[in-house]
C-alpha cells in the first residue's frame, strides 16, 4: 500500500490538512482494499487555523519518525512567514534523498523552498504569496498563474481548490485516469483540471446567463471524435472568436483549444484503460486522427506513450 504522510506544522491550514486525507481515502485497489495509507504526522499537538475563526488544536498518533516509511510526503499550507523547525527540514531532505514524492499545498511551498527542495525548480503557490516566494527564494522559478506544477519528484499547488487538483493528479499518475475520475465523482468535482490552467476563474452572476459556456462545453465533449476549429466553437457559442477566447478563459481558466485537447487526452486515457480498441481506433475516437498525432500529444502531456500507458493501467 502506498503510504502518504501529511505534515501538520504549527499554524497549518485546517482545510489544506484535510484535503489529502479526504481525497486519497476514496481510492481503492481492484480487490476493494484501500490504495493509500494516509497518516497525519506531527511531533506534538499543533495549532490549526480556519480563516478568521478561532484557532484550534490538532494532535496525531503519528510523529516525524513515521515519515520515513512514506512514499509521498505532503506539506499543507502554513503562514507564509512560518520558519520550519530544523527537524522538519531534515525530515523533508531525508525523504527527498531516498526518492519519496514531495508535494505542497498552497503556502506549503515556502516550507519546501526553505528546505532547499525548490532550488532550480519551477513551482507555484497561491497568487497572493507568489511574489513573496519569488523574492525570498530567487533560485526558484515561481509561476503564479497555474493550478499546480509537477516537476517529477517535487510538486507544488496553488490555493485550496488547486490542492484537490494536485491530489487527483497524483492519483492519476499512480493508478490511471479512470481511478482518478472515480475519486473526483466522489468529491463531486471535475475529473481533471490541468496544471497549466489559470488560477483566476471568473464566476458569473445570474445576469451573465447569456454568456454561460456550459452548453458549448457539453457540445464540445460530444464532438471529441470530430475535427473542431476555433471558428466552429465560436459559431456554436454565437460569439466572435475574440469574445469566445475572453469568456472561455474567464469561465474555465484556459483557451478553447487547450481545453479541447485536455478533454481528448482524458478520453484517450479512459479508452486505453477500459477497452481493447486498437491504438488507431483510439486516435480516431478522440479526434487526433492518426496514431502519430495521438502519440505526440499523449507523450508530451502524460509523459509516456499510449501503449505504455495501456500496459500500466489497462484493467
Amino acid at each position: 500500500m502506498h503510504a502518504v504522510a501529511v505534515l501538520a506544522l504549527e499554524g497549518v491550514s485546517a482545510l489544506d490538512l484535510s484535503i489529502p486525507c479526504q481525497v486519497f481515502a476514496f481510492v481503492s485497489c481492484p480487490d476493494g482494499s484501500p490504495a493509500y495509507d494516509v497518516r497525519v504526522c506531527a511531533d506534538r499537538s499543533v495549532t490549526a487555523t480556519a480563516g478568521p475563526s478561532r484557532p484550534f488544536r490538532v494532535s496525531s498518533a503519528y510523529g516525524w519518525g513515521d515519515v520515513r516509511a512514506a512514499d509521498t510526503v505532503i506539506v499543507p499550507g502554513v503562514p507564509a512567514d512560518h520558519v520550519p523547525h530544523p527537524r522538519v527540514v531534515r525530515v523533508l531532505r531525508e525523504a527527498a534523498a531516498r526518492g519519496a514524492r514531495i508535494a505542497s499545498i498552497c503556502t506549503g511551498a515556502f516550507v519546501l523552498a526553505h528546505a532547499g527542495l525548490l532550488r532550480g525548480r519551477r513551482a507555484t503557490t497561491h497568487w497572493r504569496f507568489a511574489d513573496a516566494l519569488a523574492e525570498r527564494y530567487p533560485e526558484t522559478d515561481v509561476d503564479p498563474s497555474v493550478l499546480y506544477v509537477d516537476e517529477g519528484q517535487v510538486l507544488t499547488s496553488a490555493g485550496i481548490a488547486a490542492g484537490l487538483d494536485l491530489c487527483l493528479h497524483m492519483i492519476r499518475v499512480d493508478h490511471g485516469a479512470a481511478v482518478a475520475a472515480h475519486a473526483a465523482r466522489m468529491l463531486v468535482m471535475p475529473p481533471q483540471r490541468t496544471g497549466g490552467q489559470a488560477q483566476f476563474i471568473e464566476y458569473r452572476t445570474p445576469q451573465d446567463d447569456s454568456l454561460d459556456l456550459g452548453p458549448t462545453l457539453q457540445w464540445m465533449r460530444g464532438k471529441l471524435s470530430e475535427p473542431l476549429s476555433l471558428a466552429d466553437i465560436a459559431a456554436h457559442a454565437m460569439m466572435s472568436r475574440r469574445s469566445l477566447a475572453r469568456h472561455f478563459r474567464a469561465q474555465t481558466g484556459t483557451t478553447p483549444l487547450r481545453w479541447l485537447l485536455a478533454q481528448r487526452l482524458q478520453r484517450a486515457r479512459e479508452l486505453l484503460e477500459t477497452t481493447s480498441l486498437p491504438l488507431t481506433a483510439v486516435a480516431e475516437a478522440t479526434g487526433f486522427g492518426s496514431l502519430e498525432t495521438l502519440r505526440h500529444h499523449f507523450t508530451r502531456q502524460v509523459g509516456t506513450t499510449p501503449s505504455a500507458y495501456r500496459a500500466a493501467f489497462h484493467a
